[in-house]
């Protein structure tokens, strides 16, 4: 794990310019100017603003019209879209018996989870419970690449995977199979806890493989009783080990959630699964402070880590109150390890993300020392007009997380700029570590325009009250753009798309990966059509 000393940020702005003074790291220009004819400046640089353009639109999710994307190779100034019928995933479900396979017509569960097929890291997804006629099933989804798992109402049936890929308008073609009820490989056993007798706790078990990929579905384990009947693949009638993991159905549960491994599922359990010695609830009090020493309310905290017995447990979250406080119930640490203390300030707030290493002692009250968090890093820039000489007021600032930086988690949400850039164009945001998309927002009638900023953990003997200075930058010049919405597959009884949300992206390669910027995202009218503005020269 990452040092949990840190007490600061550095940050580098990636802006698709030359390297300058400030420590920026720059692509190659700093403003349209810096450009060949027609060319803006975009993060991977200067680039024809009609090039690289995805859009993504979204009819009417709550009535069965999802997201549908569309290269454009060129964008014009009066662009229309039109629209394919609804994509679909359909097929049979079936069961096999002992000679043949017949129609599953109990009730099913398809979870897909994806992203987009064209806009990096634009996720998809969908849930939906249904019951096959005959065994025949049809679900609307986006467009997109999917994993899907089907689960069968009937528990005793392993769950079932699957990939797709589903285009605009597809109807894409996905029969699943239930393995024979007879071949399935039987696994039965009890779950106790530390004196030896059940747990009066709701709790599941679940058989995973080795790289803990479900093997089954969960199934509830008999509080009365303790025990449980899991249902495997006939592949697991081949003697690998499985594991098996026991976990409590609530969040609310003062019960850890355990791995146990199980060599040879045909020999059966040899003996209860025992939960071992986790201890009895702690109330863990605490106060959580700034740099400056002032309480920080509002903050999320809780904890995670080894407890007795060997199971791992994660506390519900609470919030720190006005003076910082906060209490959690939790279980004891585990005698040969601590558990991790997370706290996560508000995003208006200068404290930052910090982690704190706590030992849990067997005891029904404990306070942990005051945990003093890190400062969030201030990154302060300047944003100018298109002209290039005149301040950029009144814009919005967006900090939106893109990915986590090693040993530290994802930053847990968006940022916003407490205020718009102010008469000399310039903000100041503050940030946790992690890769970023800079959104910069303009309220008049001018493009958005996005960046992306790396903001990295403190080095030693940096100083904590030296914000990051970054370049000045030039806002773009806009152009409108409008155009209709449309049906054109002829399935459906309505032409147009009113309400549709659209987005505009242009995908490139930033920095070796393939990222989505968006440039713009409007709503179209009753009558399906839209307006917004691009960046242009």
């Amino acid at each position: 794990m990452r040092r949990l000393a840190t007490s600061m940020l550095l940050a580098a702005l990636v802006t698709g310019c030359a390297a300058g003074d400030s420590g920026d790291t720059f692509l190659g220009c700093r403003s349209d100017d810096e450009c060949g004819d027609n060319k803006v400046c975009f993060p991977d640089g200067c680039g024809d603003p009609g090039k690289n353009i995805v859009v993504e639109v979204v009819p009417n999710p709550k009535g069965g019209l999802y997201a549908q994307d569309f290269r454009v190779d060129d964008l014009r100034s009066q662009q229309n879209i039109e629209l394919f019928d609804p994509a679909t995933i359909q097929g049979q479900v079936l069961v096999q018996g002992t000679t043949t396979s017949s129609s599953y017509t109990s009730s099913i569960t398809l979870r897909m989870t994806g992203e987009s097929l064209l806009i990096p890291g634009v996720v998809r997804r969908h849930e939906s419970t249904l019951v096959p006629m005959d065994g025949a099933y049809s679900l609307p989804v986006a467009s997109g690449r999917y994993a899907v798992t089907l689960l069968a109402a009937d528990a005793q049936q392993p769950p079932l995977f699957n990939n797709r890929d589903v285009q605009p308008g597809g109807m894409v073609s996905l029969d699943f199979t239930l393995a024979d009820p007879s071949r399935l490989v039987r696994l039965s056993g009890g779950v106790v806890g530390p004196s030896g007798m059940p747990l009066d706790v709701d709790l599941e078990v679940q058989a995973l493989d080795a790289a803990l990929r479900p093997l089954s579905q969960r199934v509830p384990v008999t509080r009365a009783t303790g025990q449980f009947n899991l249902a495997l693949p006939p592949s697991a009638a081949l003697g690998d080990a499985v594991v098996l993991q026991v976990l409590p159905t609530s969040a609310d549960a003062l019960v850890p959630q355990k791995l146990f491994t199980v060599a040879d599922p045909l020999q059966g359990l040899q003996a209860p699964l025992s939960m071992g010695d986790y201890g009895d609830p702690v109330r863990l009090q605490g106060r959580v402070l700034g740099q400056d020493g002032k309480p920080v309310p509002q903050a999320t905290v809780y904890l995670v880590g080894k407890v007795g017995g060997s199971g791992q447990y994660r506390s519900q979250k609470v919030l720190t109150t006005a003076d910082g406080s906060f209490e959690l119930l939790t279980l004891p640490s585990a005698p040969d390890s601590a558990m991790t203390l997370s706290v996560i300030p508000p995003a208006s707030s200068h404290a930052g993300y910090t982690q704190k290493f706590v030992t849990v002692p067997r005891a029904s009250v404990t306070r942990t020392p005051d945990v003093v968090c890190l400062e969030r890093m201030k990154v302060r820039g300047t944003l100018q007009r298109p002209s290039g000489s005149v301040p950029a007021a009144g814009v919005k600032v967006v900090a939106e997380p893109i990915e986590e930086l090693p040993g530290w988690p994802r930053p847990a949400f968006s940022f916003d700029a407490p205020r718009l850039t102010d008469d000399q164009g310039q903000f100041e945001i503050t940030l946790d570590p992690g890769r970023y998309r800079f959104d910069f927002i303009p309220t008049e009638d001018l493009p958005r325009v996005s960046r992306i900023v790396t903001v990295r953990p403190q080095e030693d003997g940096a100083s904590m009250d030296l914000p990051l200075e970054l370049s000045a930058f030039t806002l773009s010049k806009g152009r409108h753009v409008t155009g209709e919405v449309g049906f054109s597959g002829g399935r459906l009884a309505q032409t147009t798309a009113p309400y549709a949300s659209i987005r505009f992206f242009r995908v490139v390669d930033v920095e070796g990966k393939k990222t989505a910027l968006l440039l713009a995202q409007t709503l179209t009218d009753q009558n399906g059509t839209y307006s917004t503005t691009m960046p242009t020269r």
